[in-house]
This record gives structure tokens, sequence and C-alpha cells, in this order.
């Protein structure tokens, strides 16, 4: 059963950074690809960035330059460095994984690009 957990959010003044952690179970973790995206209340779902199999990265124009994707594949972890925050980044945030992988070619998905996704964790950026 695939299993992918969350943590790192929380709120955090315009201009910090938080470190988004996902642990991920249940699926041979070095063969997908993993991805990073949130849904603000009212919003659809972004897509924010991906990892494939060989860690090459890609990014969507929101987050590029500020945030950052990486994999641990002895550990089934994924990550997301995310620095100067904006008040527009608040959202809840969620780790996805998709066997075929590809990167979305809007900026918004339907959360059925994903296979499967953890259940978020959310992040404030306020002063």
């Amino acid at each position: 059963q695939v299993h992918l957990v969350e943590s790192g959010g929380g709120l955090v003044q315009p201009g910090g950074s938080l470190r988004l952690s996902c642990s991920a179970s249940g699926f041979p973790f070095n063969t997908h690809w993993m991805y990073w995206a949130r849904q603000a209340p009212g919003e659809d779902l972004e897509w924010l960035s991906a990892i494939n199999t060989d860690g090459a990265t890609y990014y969507s124009d929101s987050v590029k330059g500020r945030f950052t994707i990486s994999r641990d594949n002895a550990k089934n972890a994924l990550y997301l460095q995310m620095n100067s925050l904006k008040s527009e980044d608040t959202a809840v945030y969620y780790c996805a994984e998709k066997r075929r992988g590809g990167v979305p070619d809007t900026p918004t998905t339907a959360w059925l690009f994903y296979d499967y996704w953890g259940q978020g964790t959310q992040v404030t950026v306020s002063s």
C-alpha cells in the first residue's frame, strides 16, 4: 500500500525559508518520479516541482529559483527547500508520485495526474 507523509510545514514570515519532507513507502521509490504540488483555498491544484529517477529536476515558473526539490533514495525521502517565501505561497503542500513520470504542460493539474499523494502539510507565509 502506497503511503506518502509530508512534514515540515508551519508559519513563516515573508522572506523566510522552510524545508518540507515526504516519507514514502509501499512502492519502489527509486523507480518513480516524485512531485510537489500545492493547493491554496479556493484554487486549483498547482504543480510546483518534479524530480525524475535520475535526479533531474523541473520547476514551475512560480517557484523557479526559490524552491529546490531533492530526493534521497536510500531513505525513501523527498524534500522541498523553500526560500524567499511570499504570502502567495500560503497553501497546503502535497507530495505525490507517478510511476510513468512526466512534467505537466500546464501550471495546474488534476489530482489524477498523479498516481498517489499524501495528506498534505500547511504552509502559511505571514507577518
